[in-house]
């Protein structure tokens, strides 16, 4: 019986031991360099955190990755460029609270990209709380004494952020409803320039990230009231958490993930995030992230998943109460 060409090219592959790449695909993942896109632009917290950690992760998974700054769009362009990524595992990345949980309810018409059915959800990196500072020369001592404050005089008491609809101003909005307070938000291009105005005495107080607020802090150019974290940051035990000063429940973090496309295949997802959760293990991670109020994430698939959907719903209603609007 004659064999048809491709069964003679089976069988002589067979004898000479020759495996095709299709029958080898998925158990040789990852097989060749991993493009890591991080939707900011490279210098900032952003960019050097999920550096640290693509660093680490290429170790542990003896592969190249190589990072690439897709920036613009408050996250959003970046993060449609995982999802319109082939969903092979070699193009994956950060995944954001703004461009995830925020974006697509603030600013809908700029989101090409729906969470749910175009992305998957691999591992929580980091949970960053913030520190609200005050000026120096705004008369409160505590959380109580700024609500007494506010609702004493509520055409005095303004906080400043990086821009509308980012970590910042989200967490005061937050505070505001609360507190049952008002406040006039002051948004800013950027952290620095409101955190300037802050410590000059332009604005009352700020919700600030703990790498950017800790020179003011120690100084002494701003005085901390509390932390957003459910818990007392190592970096500040004698700042209270907003919990603990009269705001039960309230907790507010800038966080970041590992995402990508959607259809990434089962075997791919799991390799990636049991390396991740090695690498956030690792105590050098640990000790970076401490050192600048961070908390180390981790977790399955499915739990970054459901915080995600969490997030989302809890900054929907943020926005809607307080009328949040990006034009």
């Amino acid at each position: 019986m004659k064999l048809s060409s491709t069964l003679r090219v089976l069988a002589l592959a067979s004898t000479l031991g020759i495996v095709f790449p299709a029958a080898q695909a998925q158990d040789a993942w990852p097989s060749k360099p991993i493009t890591f896109v991080i939707p900011y632009a490279a210098g900032g917290f952003a960019d050097t955190r999920m550096r640290l950690i693509a660093r680490e992760l290429a170790d542990e998974l003896g592969a190249t990755i190589v990072v690439e700054n897709k920036a613009g769009a408050g996250g959003v362009i970046g993060t449609a460029h995982i999802a319109k990524a082939k969903p092979d595992g070699y193009t994956i990345g950060s995944g954001h609270l703004a461009p995830l949980a925020v974006n697509p309810t603030l600013v809908p018409k700029t989101v090409s990209y729906n969470v749910k059915t175009d992305l998957t959800p691999i591992v929580l990196v980091e949970e960053a709380p913030l520190i609200l500072n005050v000026n120096n020369s705004l008369p409160v001592k505590t959380v109580r004494d700024l609500i007494e404050l506010a609702k004493k005089d509520p055409d005095s008491i303004t906080f400043g952020s990086s821009g509308v609809g980012g970590a910042h101003h989200l967490s005061g909005e937050l505070f505001a409803h609360e507190a049952g307070v008002k406040m006039s938000h002051v948004p800013y291009k950027g952290g620095a320039p409101a955190a300037t105005d802050l410590m000059a005495g332009h604005i009352s107080m700020m919700f600030e990230m703990g790498y950017a607020a800790m020179p003011a802090i120690e100084s002494g150019k701003v005085h901390p009231l509390a932390v957003t974290s459910a818990q007392r940051l190592a970096l500040l035990p004698d700042v209270p958490t907003l919990a603990e000063s009269g705001l039960p429940g309230f907790e507010s973090y800038n966080w970041q993930g590992i995402i990508a496309p959607a259809g990434i295949p089962a075997e791919v997802v799991a390799k990636l995030n049991e390396a991740t959760n090695r690498v956030l293990k690792k105590p050098e991670v640990v000790k970076a992230f401490d050192a600048t109020g961070g908390q180390v994430g981790g977790g399955t698939p499915e739990d970054f998943a459901k915080f995600i959907d969490s997030e989302t719903r809890k900054w929907a209603e943020v926005i809607k109460t307080a009328n949040i609007s990006a034009d």
